[in-house]
């Protein structure tokens, strides 16, 4: 074992380099501005990758349109949807390459993420007067529910445009995809 990752694979290797650039991301940064052209498609990329093909990007403008966005209802196709990658995607992994070494290199990812994202979320709603730490942690355990999905991607091969890739892209970028209910992804 390598700083908590199984070592001698390069599914791996490449996961522990990953693990390890999560400090460096704009975690946040971005949420409230508006849209680009490239996260629109990469929004859009997201929602067909996961069967929501007719989809439309809806941008949330602030934190607290962001926390009534999580609070809303009809996200159960999308959390289906997420969940059927992330089983079929843990199936995969571990038949690579065995339960315990992947739970150990996505413990590992999930650790350092967790370590950079509830401040980062924390700092850029206290940037826009907002100062609530239930919101900064459910924003933070998005981030690292997307770092831990897009780990799982890594290892099991999946590639750069499968949607937990996508998902994770816009995070990386400072967003805060908050989920698709009523044909709408919602990007913060």
């Amino acid at each position: 074992m390598t700083g908590g990752v199984a070592a001698g694979s390069g599914a791996f290797d490449a996961l522990a380099d990953f693990a390890r650039q999560q400090s460096e991301l704009a975690w946040f940064a971005a949420v409230g501005e508006a849209l680009t052209d490239g996260e629109r498609a990469e929004g859009l990329d997201y929602a067909k990758a996961l069967g929501f093909t007719d989809a439309a990007i809806g941008m949330v403008a602030d934190w607290p349109a962001a926390e009534r966005a999580t609070r809303g209802a009809g996200y159960e196709a999308w959390w289906s949807a997420e969940n059927a990658e992330r089983t079929a995607l843990l199936e995969t992994a571990t038949r690579m390459f065995g339960r315990h070494p992947v739970m150990t290199a996505l413990t590992h990812v999930t650790e350092a993420v967790s370590t950079v994202v509830l401040g980062a979320a924390s700092v850029a709603a206290a940037r826009s007067g907002v100062a609530d730490v239930a919101l900064a942690r459910v924003a933070a355990g998005a981030a690292t529910e997307a770092a831990y999905h897009a780990g799982l991607a890594r290892i099991a091969g999946a590639g750069a445009h499968h949607p937990f890739a996508v998902k994770f892209r816009l995070f990386a970028g400072g967003r805060w995809p908050l989920g698709i209910t009523g044909g709408i992804l919602h990007l913060f």
